[in-house]
């Protein structure tokens, strides 16, 4: 077909992420399928293939598949942190194509790690427009509109068993159900997504992951779209986003198809290019999601009355440099050292904790212990320093650490599914100047 971009490759260290840019006629927008749709098969289906060239008449317009999907590396994603994975390989994208502000049009599933992206990285997205999104698909006693245990487990297998056979299609795009054409083209994308086995793992991930604690964190322009009759993600979901993201308005359609472009599609393309081309873009802003770590020596008073003033002056001197080698390689920042510890900020937390553990691990051999407390949240930066809420609930998770511990908050085990990090349940608990009680986990490493 005529009109076909050609598939090109970003870096992110050795993983390799596909991406397309179609035509140059205004500010950029980065299109994110779900791992069904491959940005290599999109054009086969001539009629999504008019909707993306109507997307590139308005825009510069960038399509990727994330990491392990489509033509980006195949790597096992349920075995490394997957948001962050996925966020970074957005990132990677976008420096590749040279975009330092982007709208981001997403579908479903990925929009999860597109929320994440525009929490942690403000000042690179411009705008959202999020098609049939959900922050959390497990039902809780705090969020009802969910899928509960054990009828999701059900629900994961339904989908992989399917895989590969263009089933889905009855439930995703009802309307497109008795095109023979259109269900082998859907056959094909399921199969292209890594088999029955992968597809069910990745598909898990997806689900079991929660956004919520990022979602006030977002401050694009967000354009919420949904239809009414969606039998895969119910109007709940989108309602919640709505009232939960601060500059975010919700459109509905009538109708039952899941994907966007099946349907009455021609009305959803009306919507999101009124809203791209005369959206005003997100304000620069101070304020940025971040997971915020605290560590603190154990004993550093004893320590030093032991050591003396001089070697342990010489010891401070060697713990900061341990912390500033990790935090850097880690992609984070060193905000400040507090004397006998040290706050820094990331913008993954799965880098923040292997980061922490391996601080811990490295002073061990100087002959020190520490502790670490961890959580994930917004902050705002001022004069390189970090204030904020989420600084005060990382620093009080700390404090609730034994030697050698690292503590995170609940709001963070959701966010590094994939990564292997296993964590311990400590209960909740009543953290002073912090409204609520909050859950509190360890991080077991196997020490």
């Amino acid at each position: 077909m005529a009109g076909i971009p050609q598939t090109v490759y970003a870096r992110d260290g050795d993983a390799h992420l596909a991406y397309q840019i179609v035509a140059n006629r205004g500010p950029d927008l980065l299109f994110v399928p779900t791992a069904t749709f491959p940005i290599d098969l999109l054009w086969d289906e001539p009629s999504i293939a008019g909707h993306l060239h109507r997307l590139a008449s308005f825009s510069r317009l960038i399509l990727t598949d994330l990491l392990g999907m489509g033509s980006s590396d195949a790597v096992p994603v349920h075995d490394r942190p997957a948001m962050q994975a996925w966020t970074d390989g957005l990132v990677a994208v976008l420096d590749a194509v040279g975009s330092e502000s982007v709208s981001i049009f997403a579908m479903a599933e990925s929009a999860l790690p597109v929320m994440l992206l525009a929490a942690s990285h403000p000042q690179r997205v411009r705008s959202l427009v999020l098609w049939s999104p959900f922050p959390c698909f497990v039902r809780t006693p705090d969020y009802p509109y969910g899928i509960p245990e054990p009828a999701l487990t059900r629900y994961v297998d339904s989908f992989g068993e399917s895989v590969g056979t263009g089933a889905t299609t009855d439930l995703l795009a009802p309307s497109w159900a008795s095109d023979a054409g259109k269900r082998r083209w859907w056959a094909r994308g399921e199969r292209l997504a890594g088999g029955p086995g992968y597809f069910k793992g990745v598909f898990d991930l997806f689900l079991r992951t929660d956004t919520r604690p990022v979602l006030d964190s977002i401050q694009a322009p967000t354009l919420l779209l949904h239809r009414r009759g969606d039998r895969h993600v119910s109007g709940g979901h989108v309602s919640y986003l709505a009232e939960r993201i601060p500059h975010a308005r919700l459109v509905e359609f009538d109708g039952d198809d899941h994907v966007w472009f099946a349907g009455d599609s021609d009305r959803v393309l009306d919507e999101v290019e009124s809203f791209l081309t005369g959206a005003r873009a997100a304000r620069p802003t101070n304020r940025v999601l971040s997971t915020v770590l605290f560590t603190d020596i154990v004993g550093s008073t004893e320590r030093a009355a032991a050591l003396g003033d001089e070697a342990w002056t010489t010891a401070l001197g060697v713990h900061n440099g341990v912390v500033e080698k990790h935090v850097a390689s880690a992609r984070g920042e060193v905000i400040k050292f507090t004397g006998d510890g040290a706050l820094a900020t990331f913008d993954g937390p799965a880098r923040a904790i292997n980061c922490a553990c391996a601080i811990r691990d490295a002073v061990q051999d100087l002959g020190l212990n520490i502790r670490a407390g961890l959580h994930t949240g917004e902050v705002e930066m001022v004069d390189r320093d970090v204030h904020g809420i989420a600084v005060h609930i990382a620093a009080r998770i700390m404090a609730l650490a034994g030697p050698a511990e690292v503590l995170v908050s609940g709001a963070i085990p959701p966010l590094v599914l994939g990564s292997g990090i296993a964590f311990d349940d400590r209960g909740s608990y009543e953290l002073k100047g912090v409204r609520d009680p909050w859950p509190v986990l360890a991080v077991n490493d196997g020490r």
